[in-house]
């Protein structure tokens, strides 16, 4: 029988988890690199590594089952055979911009000859840099004379964030086209879990990486089997989220009625949706202040002919909140309890930014002290992990996941 996807709640007990622990990308990020990267810090792998298994090891003591992003493409190549293995190789390669066709013969050589399909996938994630073909012989004329430490084919460091490469909807998933060039090989590993793994190849899609706007996954929130809530924001452009509440009320199988585009400001401290806000129980949200002030909302409905109807909200988020999720009244808990620095610097390090693991119960970073203490002195029950390594990469505990299975709500 096949793992479905089942995922129509921020809050119901969550089930089953996608993470991918950091590897040797880290040691591949320069100060010269940071800001093309995406990087403010390089993290120190040994103890980003030791917070990351504290947060898994958190999960499973919830009675949350941990599944690793590289055991499940493993999983899909070997399934597919060497046909399989040579078409992924050539187009992680294609895609990270090798176009020498000698230099892509060499990269293509030096990853095939890793005969582990979970090391030749975290090969691929640590990027390949020209000392390592040299050592193999597996470059000359120009490359071969080229100082070693450069990179022929970069790392990707942010792919501990699972958010956002792909999101589940529903029964269903969105495989995303990524806001940047640097992470935008992070959606090809899903995309063959998607074609190729025998559990998770017949799953509905949404969206597909191949189409022509930008969405990432830390934008979408789904509140309840009728609303989805998505960001409009530095990384999730219109016209994707048009595309994806089209196809998702296509699907008969699924009970949306709503999805909620919420227009949050164009800049890195908003980053996603979820960098703002969270839900943390049936009737709570943890928020940044600046969220409150949101007034531009729109409500997106199935249309006739397939087609979709988009108006405008004339509400503040708070009542939109309680008119969507039916409830009398929603509770806005501030990140730093809305004290303007302690709010500053927690939201920095994405002190709203929660993984629910059931209701009134969430995972944070153990920095966030005062908005962590805020949410207990609101009955949330708050789960703290180390976080001064996994932090550096400006993502919390809901970046670091992606829900494949919850309960019904």
């Amino acid at each position: 029988m096949k793992n479905t996807i089942n995922n129509f709640s921020e809050i119901a007990p969550l089930k089953k988890v996608l993470m991918y622990r950091p590897g040797d990308e880290f040691l591949n990020l320069t100060p010269n690199t940071l800001e093309r990267l995406l990087f403010d810090d390089i993290p120190y792998l040994k103890i980003a590594q030791q917070e990351h298994d504290a947060y898994a090891n958190a999960l499973r003591a919830e009675g949350v089952e941990v599944v690793y992003l590289v055991d499940l493409v493993a999983e899909a190549i070997d399934a597919g055979g060497r046909t399989v293995r040579k078409k992924f190789l050539e187009q992680f390669i294609a895609e990270a911009g090798v176009t020498s066709p000698k230099v892509v013969k060499h990269c293509y050589e030096f990853l095939n000859a890793i005969k582990d399909t979970k090391d030749m996938v975290r090969k691929c994630i640590a990027g390949i840099d020209i000392s390592e073909l040299k050592k193999m012989g597996k470059v000359s004329g120009f490359y071969a004379t080229r100082d070693t430490g450069r990179m022929i084919m970069d790392p990707i460091p942010n792919l501990y964030f699972q958010r956002d490469p792909m999101a589940t909807i529903g029964g269903g998933a969105t495989l995303h086209k990524m806001w940047s060039v640097t992470r935008t090989r992070e959606s090809i590993f899903m995309e063959y879990v998607f074609k190729y793994h025998p559990f998770y190849d017949d799953t509905r899609l949404y969206y597909d990486r191949s189409e022509p706007y930008c969405i990432e996954g830390g934008d979408i929130q789904v509140l309840s089997r009728e609303v989805v809530t998505i960001g409009i924001s530095q990384r999730t452009e219109p016209d994707a989220i048009a595309d994806f509440a089209r196809r998702l009320f296509r699907d008969k199988k699924n009970e949306f009625k709503y999805v909620l585009a919420i227009d949050i400001p164009d800049e890195r401290s908003f980053m996603h949706l979820d960098t703002v806000m969270t839900q943390v129980d049936v009737d709570k949200f943890a928020v940044q202040d600046a969220i409150m002030d949101i007034s531009t909302i729109y409500e997106i409905t199935a249309g006739r002919g397939g087609e979709i109807e988009i108006v405008e909200i004339h509400q503040n988020l708070q009542k939109v909140l309680e008119k969507y999720l039916h409830l009398n009244k929603v509770e806005l808990i501030k990140c730093g309890n809305g004290k303007r620095i302690d709010a500053e610097r927690e939201q920095w390090s994405d002190g709203v930014n929660l993984l629910c693991v059931r209701p009134g119960t969430v995972i944070a970073y153990d920095r966030n002290f005062v908005t962590n203490q805020t949410l207990r002195k609101h009955g949330i029950k708050v789960i703290e992990i180390p976080s001064s390594e996994l932090s550096r990469g400006r993502g919390g505990s809901h970046c670091m996941s992606m829900a494949l299975v919850r309960e019904e709500a």
